[in-house]
């Protein structure tokens, strides 16, 4: 389902405006290790994916503090249903793990990029 364009609107601004984290990955994301291309801020429908792998139908999320308050939990899951029913796969991974050790979550995602 092609994104609509709101989604596009907002994903060039979250391009812009990407967490610590999610520029730590997309420094190695970005130089296609494994010959996986990697594309960030990626719009499907009304989503944005921090990070997506087409050939794969790989969305990966880098989730900060912010997904444990509140509503996200629900909001999140509801999203990784539609997602699912896309035939998209999600990969949720700790901002605070790519802080600590941004090459070992690289490594994390390529074993599972090469799983499927």
């Amino acid at each position: 389902m092609p994104a609509n364009n709101h989604a596009y609107k907002n994903a060039r601004k979250l391009r812009r405006k990407m967490s610590l984290p999610e520029v730590l990955l997309w420094q190695i994301l970005r130089k296609q290790p494994g010959y996986i291309k990697f594309r960030r801020q990626h719009p499907i429908g009304r989503y944005v994916l921090d990070f997506y792998v087409l050939d794969l139908k790989l969305g990966i999320e880098v989730d900060g503090k912010a997904h444990d308050m509140g509503n996200r939990l629900e909001r999140d899951d509801l999203r990784d249903r539609w997602l699912e029913s896309q035939g998209i796969r999600m990969l949720r991974i700790a901002a605070k793990d790519v802080l600590a050790d941004p090459a070992a979550v690289t490594d994390s995602i390529l074993r599972i990029c090469t799983e499927r």
